[in-house]
């Protein structure tokens, strides 16, 4: 088999009203996506999505004419591109869903078939007032969430925590929540200083005392110390990793024992086949590996694959913020990915990736 063409499909959703998240504190009317179809001489297709794809089509020929069965190959090559170009990492997850397809079976299993199902935790973007983000977190309980994820921006901790607090206050004790510092990584344009050591630890003590479950990036990535000194005391776990760059920082990170909890996004960091080694690694180590997902359903599905197939936990990131983020606006190409009534993220029994694609939606939001 061979791949004999690689087409990126450019869609925008004009979204009203506009999306700011706290890490990019810009409202975004126009929410971007680009859907990766893979074709073969076979006649099989393989989607994938995640990613912007920019730059993509000056390295096209190396992948043309080419086997996508031969995976590891195929994740030689856009490791490749890393060095010039981006991290074309939704192309793997195209080139998957065309394996899943040739096995007749579910991406899932291929990478070890653990679990058919994930329970899924709320992933806030915005900031959000101390009472509206409590009163959302009661609403994201009554769905069936167990457990959400708010972030807190570095200029607005006092803010960020006191929001934290009335959530506590609000779900009470059997329910879950994860904070997020976004210092890992930064948008394009931020050059602001992260927050300093001192003041993280501060942060952390305050969190830990309620309840937190996990503290997200708190630092830049090269402060593996602090991070650890962190972790050391005051007893939170630590989480990050979402946007490493390549799997050898990552591997470093790992056997420096870094942090608890590993979150590598397999459409915007290491990819699929690369992030079950991640999964192997941390849990060889006692530590936990759960992607990172935050964009639309075909990212959410390739890292659901990888996570339902390697056992990661205990939970699975499932972007949501209504009303600005909801399944129906992420998901606005395909059929949205939704949790049951127990907050569980069931994987589609489809071979492949299972996502159902809604091309007359892909017409219509085609730019």
């Amino acid at each position: 088999m061979k791949i004999t063409a690689i087409r990126l499909i450019r869609l925008n959703l004009t979204l009203d009203p506009p999306f700011s998240a706290a890490w990019d504190p810009v409202p975004r009317r126009n929410f971007p996506a680009t859907l990766v179809r893979v074709e073969t001489d076979a006649g099989l297709v393989g989607v994938g999505s995640g990613d912007t794809m920019d730059g993509f089509e000056a390295f096209e020929d190396l992948f043309i004419g080419t086997d996508p069965l031969q995976i590891l190959n195929q994740v030689r090559r856009i490791e490749t591109i890393n060095f010039h170009g981006g991290r074309y990492w939704p192309l793997e997850a195209a080139l998957w869903d065309i394996i899943g397809q040739v096995a007749g079976l579910p991406v899932s299993v291929l990478f070890g078939g653990a679990r058919d199902r994930l329970t899924a935790y709320a992933s806030c973007g915005e900031l959000k007032p101390a009472a509206t983000r409590a009163e959302s977190a009661l609403a994201a309980r009554e769905r069936g969430f167990k457990a959400m994820k708010i972030r807190i921006a570095r200029d607005q901790i006092d803010q960020g925590i006191a929001a934290v607090r009335a959530t506590r206050e609000a779900v009470g004790a059997d329910f879950d929540i994860m904070v997020d510092l976004n210092q890992m990584w930064r948008m394009s344009g931020d050059i602001e200083a992260a927050l300093p050591l001192a003041r993280v630890r501060r942060v952390a003590a305050e969190l830990q005392e309620l309840g937190v479950l996990w503290l997200e990036e708190p630092l830049p990535q090269a402060d593996v110390v602090g991070a650890q000194r962190i972790r050391s005391e005051t007893g939170i776990q630590i989480a990050a990793g979402e946007m490493v760059r390549s799997m050898g920082e990552m591997s470093a990170l790992i056997e420096a024992d870094a942090y608890d909890i590993y979150q590598p996004d397999v459409a915007l960091s290491v990819g699929m086949y690369r992030a079950r080694q991640v999964a192997e690694s941390a849990n060889l180590r006692h530590r936990l590996f759960t992607p990172h997902t935050w964009s639309n359903g075909l990212g959410l599905l390739a890292n659901l694959h990888v996570a339902a197939g390697v056992d990661a936990g205990p939970y699975l990131e499932f972007p949501y913020d209504p009303p600005g983020w909801t399944p129906e606006r992420r998901d606005f190409f395909l059929t949205p990915l939704d949790i049951n009534p127990s907050g569980e993220l069931v994987v589609p029994s489809l071979p492949g990736l299972g996502a159902q694609i809604d091309w007359t939606a892909v017409k219509r939001y085609t730019v």
